[in-house]
């Protein structure tokens, strides 16, 4: 299913380079990955409904899950007031984290 937003991609802001995407489980809420996404990134996720960034290290599109299998599933995506950070509520097929950790977000320093 694509989405049919009340609002035009146009909104976010690209205009300053790659946009940061932060991305929730859509049950529990649990922060499990920072990404980046530009408007190629960005449109393949609203088109999908699957998650892709832009990979800053191999300067490539990047579909989150594509050699894992452990995809990100859109279920719900928020602007911020300034229209340059987006906040993706998302079901993940599997561990989000590389390590096979279920978020990025695992070592707690304080």
């Amino acid at each position: 299913m694509k989405y049919q937003l009340g609002w035009d991609k146009a909104m976010v802001d690209f205009s300053k380079g790659l946009v940061p995407v932060i991305v929730q489980d859509y049950n529990t809420n649990q922060v499990l990955m920072l990404g980046y996404t530009n408007e190629e990134a960005y449109s393949k996720t609203l088109e999908t409904n699957c998650v892709y960034f832009y990979s800053r290290s191999r300067d490539k599109l990047w579909k989150k899950g594509e050699t894992s299998g452990n995809i990100l599933k859109v279920k719900e995506l928020y602007l911020d007031c300034d229209s340059d950070t987006v906040l993706i509520k998302a079901l993940p097929e599997g561990p989000t984290c590389h390590t096979g950790e279920t978020s990025c977000f695992f070592n707690q320093i304080v």
